[in-house]
């Protein structure tokens, strides 16, 4: 053993080394909250439909590299010109990480803070310089002058802001975000995962800012076993990504999947309608808990805090009741005593609900 720990500290840079894994928890067995996926499956008939369209994929042939069709398809359904370039990863963490791989060893990323972790985690593991700004305390809000002080100091090759924000649910002030953009004189990127909820977008901006990038993902809207991403900007700085993009990312299954799914855009147009209206309902009753405070939410889960010192004691409650949340209060900070819900069906969000009411009773 000490020989194959002195192997790997010889190997391996002292920033992984002092990583901690992104750990999933086993959902088996529970009502799954925890993830923020769409909780509703196909009709029978369009999984007949899809089947269909996958009869004829020649598994035995390499992709296509482009994803050309499924590029076309996405390009249609955001209403892109020719003049914007796309690039499609395996989900949005690949994207994340073809940025951040591009930069120098001396680049410094920049973020709110809470934010979704995987900016950090990625820029730890490439031993970048990466710096998480606090939003405000009691809106969530960007705090604009530690953001442009912050830029000031460190010079940002790219910054991340998720729009709507994971995982405090929140849109970020519209003026703020432009005033960044204007600021910064790296890339700014507008993680825009929950955009389907949320009915607010930054894509018409990318014409007037040439270093302001737009990243999707079709996880949130009901596909998240296909993993795919997206980012759409200037083609000049889409080439630069392209050349280390690794060859046939985007498998086929995945390429016909998705051009499928997005030619049905009305079927998830139908389930994200569904989810906000339930969005609503589970704000209201959490807020009428004693002791909850719930978050406004453009996203599809809300966060909430619990009473203090006391939300893992309740999270572990809830998930002794059967019901998978996520407990956020570890990372401290803004995120003490918060735990945060994803929007599941009707039923679902009635368990948690009672649930949680269970959790929070005197014993």
């Amino acid at each position: 053993m000490t020989n194959t720990n002195n192997l790997i500290t010889s190997i391996f840079r002292k920033e992984v080394l002092a990583m901690s894994a992104y750990k999933v928890v086993d959902a088996q067995g529970l009502i799954k909250l925890d993830a923020m996926e769409n909780p509703y499956s196909w009709p029978e008939d369009i999984k007949n439909e899809w089947l269909d369209a996958l009869k004829d994929c020649q598994l035995n042939r390499y992709p296509d590299p482009e994803a050309r069709h499924l590029t076309q398809t996405i390009k249609h359904l955001n209403q892109l010109s020719d003049q914007f370039g796309v690039l499609l990863g395996n989900g949005s963490d690949e994207i994340i990480q073809l940025l951040l791989m591009a930069l120098p060893e001396t680049a410094s990323v920049l973020a709110p803070a809470p934010g979704f972790v995987m900016y950090k985690q990625l820029s730890d593991g490439l031993g970048l310089n990466y710096q998480g700004i606090p939003l405000l305390a009691d809106t969530f809000d960007l705090d604009l002058p530690a953001m442009l002080a912050a830029i000031e100091q460190h010079q940002p090759s790219v910054i991340f802001l998720a729009y709507p924000n994971n995982p405090t649910g929140n849109l970020f002030s519209e003026t703020s975000i432009l005033e960044i953009v204007k600021t910064a004189k790296g890339l700014v990127v507008i993680d825009e995962a929950y955009a389907p909820f949320a009915h607010a977008s930054f894509i018409n901006a990318l014409e007037q800012n040439n270093n302001l990038l737009v990243m999707r993902t079709v996880s949130k809207l009901g596909l998240a076993g296909l993993r795919l991403g997206y980012i759409i900007g200037n083609p000049a700085i889409i080439e630069q990504l392209n050349k280390i993009r690794l060859p046939y990312n985007i498998n086929s299954l995945t390429q016909i999947s998705a051009d499928f799914a997005l030619s049905n855009k009305m079927l998830f147009d139908q389930q994200t309608q569904k989810i906000c209206a339930e969005r609503a309902v589970v704000l209201s009753r959490l807020n009428e808990l004693d002791g909850i405070t719930a978050y406004p939410s453009a996203a599809n889960f809300i966060l909430f805090r619990t009473p203090e010192n006391k939300a893992t004691e309740i999270f572990l409650s809830i998930k002794r009741q059967g019901v998978l949340i996520k407990d956020l209060s570890a990372q401290g900070g803004l995120l003490s005593d918060c735990l945060r819900v994803t929007i599941g069906k009707p039923e679902e969000n009635m368990a948690f609900l009672a649930a949680l009411r269970k959790s929070l009773a005197p014993h």
